[in-house]
């Protein structure tokens, strides 16, 4: 049995003859009468106290710490009273990495997870309690992917605790917890009546922003961060190494979601549309961090900027162009003031979808249209846009039905 267990009521004096006796202490009838002691594997001492009568109980407990190091399985009994949020605040102070993406956690699990789980302690957590929390947030009436995006921050933060020591396994990890729903919303792609709707209704500033988001697949971002260094028009070939975004309100330069630089195709529409653009309004060198704030200067020549030669903000684009000509258009309610409806699904993000479904349309590769799209793998690519290719079908009915139709004059 590891450690041993002190009867703090009584104490054995020996004489100088070697006789022992037993005498009481000063905290005999006082308090909890038996300690169990062990040397942690950190070789710091640990104890439990026990009341009188259950001296068994402590030489099982002692035994059952035994059994856990013996398995490599022993956990700090004052570590495994951390609470999930106790833990979780620790860990997100030790993230680096993007101060934005750090931000967003940190709101994410304030908001949703610590109201559900924060208070249980990392010992007790168990897949029961991570199946409710599941079921919590899909019945919160946000959106599917919001909620994986929570999950998969908790799942990090258990997978933490895990490796740290405060609990034996992650919870999250067990075959009995699944993801939150999806929903069965689809990605709806716009017309290219529409695309060209939107474009007319568009201050001529930005109207090329329409051919490069529709033509290019360009996200917002990397559409404001598009710099001359990044076109090739003898090649036709447009270089996405950039974006533009705003961290913790200081607008800085970073790379593309997920850092996946790539090589697009530059269609000839695009290309004379930028090249008409930047004879007049040409482009600025604009001078910002990199990153984050206080980050290395960085200089790019931008092609897209304001009427007073600074950077485009995102949010003003939105509000005071992009909004307005959605209700121009129709897809939007015309408002009476510059607070337009919410348009999440018809943002600048939509140009995307109709790239991705134009191509798929002409028989692209999944494979393709992930590389340019920037997409971290073709799975990806292939479960947001499956269903825009009803085609495959009419290919495979038409293949097999010539493969498998009788050949020969004797037919």
């Amino acid at each position: 049995m590891a450690g041993h267990i002190q009867d703090r009521w009584f104490k054995t004096d020996t004489d100088i003859n070697g006789k022992t006796t037993r005498t009481k202490t000063d905290r005999h009838g006082k308090g909890l009468r038996y300690r169990a002691r062990y040397i942690a594997p950190d070789g710091s001492e640990r104890s439990k106290s026990f009341p009188d009568g259950q001296k068994r109980r402590a030489e099982d407990w002692l035994t059952n710490i035994e059994a856990d190091m013996t398995r490599g399985q022993y956990k700090d009994p004052k570590s495994t009273r951390t609470t999930f949020q106790e833990f979780a605040e620790k860990w997100l102070a030790t993230q680096s990495g993007d101060p934005n993406t750090k931000a967003s956690m940190t709101s994410q699990l304030k908001l949703h997870a610590f109201p559900r789980i924060g208070i249980r302690s990392l010992a007790t957590f168990q897949p029961s309690h991570i199946r409710e929390f599941v079921t919590q947030l899909e019945g919160s009436g946000m959106s599917g992917s919001y909620a994986r995006v929570i999950f998969s921050n908790v799942r990090a933060i258990l997978s933490a605790a895990v490796e740290d020591g405060y609990l034996p396994r992650n919870p999250c990890h067990s075959r009995t917890v699944t993801l939150p729903e999806m929903g069965a919303r689809r990605v709806v792609p716009w017309l290219p009546e529409r695309v060209h709707a939107m474009r007319s209704n568009f201050v001529e500033r930005f109207r090329p922003m329409l051919d490069v988001g529709a033509g290019c697949g360009l996200r917002q971002g990397e559409i404001l961060g598009l710099s001359v260094e990044e076109l090739d028009f003898d090649n036709g070939m447009l270089h996405v190494v950039q974006q533009l975004k705003v961290s913790l309100s200081t607008p800085v330069f970073a790379p593309p979601k997920g850092g996946k630089l790539r090589d697009v195709p530059l269609p000839e529409p695009v290309a004379e549309a930028l090249q008409a653009h930047m004879k007049l309004f040409p482009p600025v060198e604009i001078t910002l961090p990199w990153m984050r704030k206080g980050g290395r200067p960085v200089t790019k020549t931008l092609i897209f900027t304001g009427p007073n030669g600074g950077h485009v903000w995102r949010t003003s684009l939105n509000e005071d162009h992009w909004k307005p000509a959605l209700a121009a258009v129709g897809v939007i309610p015309k408002a009476k003031s510059r607070e337009h409806a919410a348009a999440r699904e018809h943002g600048m993000h939509a140009l995307r979808h109709f790239y991705a479904s134009v191509l798929l349309d002409c028989g692209e590769s999944i494979k393709a249209v992930s590389e340019y799209l920037g997409h971290s793998d073709p799975g990806l690519t292939l479960k947001v846009y499956a269903h825009l290719m009803p085609s495959s079908r009419d290919r495979a009915r038409t293949a097999l039905g010539e493969a498998l139709r009788p050949q020969g004059p004797e037919h």
